[in-house]
C-alpha cells in the first residue's frame, strides 16, 4: 500500500454555488440541468446530487463567482420546465482542498481533514475526492482560519500553499 504523502493545501475564493432542490429522481435530469449551463459556456466544477425519499433530487454544483447570476438566471428558467421546488445560491464560498498522493488508499486523511474544520466550527458545505485530492467547500469567511487549521493538522505549518 502506498503511503499518504500530503505535499500541500490549495484553494480558491472564486467560487460559487447553486442548488435546484425537488427535482424528479429520473434519468436525464442532470443533463437537462446542466446542459444550458454547458450551452452559456458556463465551467461546473462540484457536482452533488442526493436523493430524497420523496422521489425527488437535490442537484448542487458550483461555478466560478464571476459566472454566479448568469448561471443562476439559466436555472430559474430551467427548474421551471423540470417542475423542481426551488432554486438557491450561495456566492459566498471558497473550496480548500489537500492535495497528495496516496490518498485513497488512507481512509484517515479525509477524517484528519473534517476534524481539524470541526475544531474551528467550520460547517462543511460539499465535499469532493479524487486520487490526488480532497476538497471541501465552507463559507468564505473560514477561508484562512481553515487552510491555518489543515497546514497545522498535516504538520505543513512551513509547507505549501497555492491559490487554484
Amino acid at each position: 500500500m502506498e503511503q499518504a504523502l500530503i505535499s500541500g493545501i490549495a484553494f480558491n475564493r472564486d467560487e460559487a454555488k447553486l442548488t435546484v432542490l425537488g427535482v424528479p429522481d429520473q434519468p436525464g435530469v442532470a443533463g437537462q440541468i446542466l446542459g444550458p449551463v454547458g450551452d452559456a459556456n458556463i465551467e461546473v466544477d462540484m457536482i452533488i446530487q442526493n436523493v430524497g425519499a420523496d422521489g425527488t433530487t437535490d442537484f448542487t454544483f458550483t461555478v466560478h463567482r464571476n459566472d454566479y447570476n448568469k448561471a443562476l438566471g439559466i436555472l430559474e428558467k430551467t427548474s421551471k420546465s423540470l417542475g423542481a421546488r426551488q432554486v438557491s445560491g450561495d456566492n459566498k464560498i471558497v473550496k480548500i482542498s489537500v492535495v497528495g498522493v496516496g490518498m485513497r488508499s488512507h481512509a484517515g486523511i479525509a477524517s484528519k481533514m473534517f476534524k481539524a474544520l470541526a475544531a474551528e466550527s467550520i460547517n462543511i458545505r460539499m465535499i469532493s475526492t479524487s486520487e490526488i485530492k480532497i476538497s471541501v467547500v465552507v463559507d468564505e469567511k473560514y477561508l484562512e482560519l481553515g487552510v491555518r487549521a489543515l497546514h497545522s493538522a498535516f504538520g505543513l505549518e512551513e509547507g505549501p500553499m497555492k491559490r487554484t
